[in-house]
């Protein structure tokens, strides 16, 4: 048993020998909430949990968590102080009560022997960082997407996952709605016959990016740690578009842009619909439109990537506007069938009135992204986005990026993951970090 398994058995041990002696002693007036009946989770069974980087999409995150009666969030952590003093309050109203802690310093948070799991929605460039120092505090772990910077970064949190025995969801929430889970079954089954390619578009954020005028250096402000914030990121004077969400997505010290960051979603449901979850394709092309004398934004813009499967199935990943629709759409001998958020289509129509059988191939289904992790922290049963699949995942957006950095075909070994007979194409996958920051 690890040492959060154990302070967490201990403290329900303990919380729950508390309330039975109160029952004891006055049991007319003990709620059956607190012994866990009518449905209600006790208190002493509740996953504590903290949450590092609760902007805008942390806060999301964590609201998952506070819906849950399996959880309790505990703490929160962010770089800016008004942030964090924000969801702090917010937890505290949600509870009714001022029990939640801020900490500005995430090693303070993971190092808490009262958390049992953390919520990881800070910059992309910190991800894996936060991950791993929560894994290694014996933490279970939701991180939102995209994963790291870097393969290497993928690598070394998967590693740290299996060598501590955590459970871990990443944030692509899609595998948690129906629709989706649906869609990725009648292909699975067959439903469109042999699937011969697969059709990927997602949202570029282009129109985010604006022009270098407002780059200007200025005063760190008040309440913000600014050099934290940079972490393992070269060092770079202060502006105030570098750090505001989403316009920091463009700048490729933070992230890989829109190609991962909202491409991971649809890439990932490719993969589950293909059958590679726990590999990737074999061959990679594209090209990509870059701004030019920007002077901080330089991330793609735009673009076209086509992706080969040791299966035969051909992949074309591209951003909105190009030649594919949003969304996914799997193409087969048959039939087809198209997927995005809240819509569902098919050739023949008959399609979306199949019934997947009990003997067919069928997909773990969750009771919400969140839960579905808090199910895995009592369980220790996989997460339906474990994290071998999310590094498979997360690495066909960074083979698409270096593929249109480098302008031309890519060969990539799956097994070793490593491209082959290309060095230059395998020095980018790794990044140096700014000390004292490392893996």
């Amino acid at each position: 048993m690890s040492r959060a398994e154990s302070t967490l058995a201990r403290r329900a041990f303990l919380r729950r020998a508390g309330a039975l002696a109160a029952a004891a002693a006055c049991p007319a007036f003990v709620p059956s909430e607190v012994l866990g009946r009518g449905g209600a989770v006790a208190p002493s069974e509740r996953i504590a949990v903290g949450a590092i980087g609760v902007g805008g999409r942390g806060q999301g995150v964590m609201a998952g968590f506070l819906a849950s009666s399996d959880a309790r969030v505990v703490a929160v952590c962010d770089v800016k102080r008004p942030e964090r003093e924000m969801a702090r309050d917010a937890v505290d109203r949600h509870y009714g009560g001022k029990g939640c802690a801020a900490h500005g310093d995430f090693r303070e948070l993971v190092e808490r022997p009262d958390i049992d799991l953390v919520s990881i929605a800070s910059n992309d460039h910190w991800h894996v960082l936060h991950a791993l120092a929560a894994v290694r505090a014996g933490k279970d772990v939701y991180v939102e997407k995209p994963l790291g910077l870097s393969v290497e970064e993928l690598k070394a949190l998967r590693a740290a996952v299996h060598r501590h025995g955590r459970s871990f969801q990443f944030g692509t929430q899609q595998r948690s709605e129906a629709n989706f889970r649906h869609a990725c079954e009648l292909v699975l089954n067959g439903r469109i016959g042999r699937l011969r390619a697969i059709r990927v578009s997602a949202p570029s954020g282009a129109a985010e990016r604006t022009g270098s005028a407002t780059y200007e250096p200025a005063p760190v402000p008040d309440g913000f740690d600014y050099d934290s914030w940079l972490g393992p990121a070269p060092w770079a004077p202060y502006t105030p578009k570098r750090v505001v969400n989403p316009h920091w997505f463009h700048i490729s010290d933070y992230s890989l842009g829109y190609v991962a960051g909202w491409g991971i979603h649809h890439v990932d449901i490719a993969q589950w619909g293909n059958g590679t979850e726990l590999t990737g394709p074999v061959e990679v092309e594209g090209s990509g439109v870059f701004p030019e004398d920007d002077g901080l934004c330089d991330n793609a813009l735009s673009w076209d990537v086509d992706l080969k499967y040791s299966n035969g199935v051909a992949m074309s990943f591209t951003s909105d506007g190009g030649k594919n629709p949003h969304g996914i759409r799997f193409e087969g001998d048959d039939g087809w069938v198209y997927v995005r958020r809240g819509f569902t289509d098919a050739h023949p129509k008959a399609l979306l009135g199949s019934v997947i059988g009990p003997d067919e191939v069928r997909l773990p289904a969750s009771r919400g992204h969140q839960q579905d992790l808090l199910d895995s922290a009592r369980t220790r049963r996989p997460t339906v986005c474990p994290i071998d699949v999310a590094v498979r995942s997360d690495t066909v957006c960074h083979l698409s990026d270096i593929a249109m950095r480098l302008g031309r075909k890519l060969h990539w070994d799956p097994e070793a993951e490593a491209f082959v007979g290309d060095p230059d194409a395998n020095r980018m996958l790794s990044r140096a970090m700014r000390g004292p920051w490392s893996l």
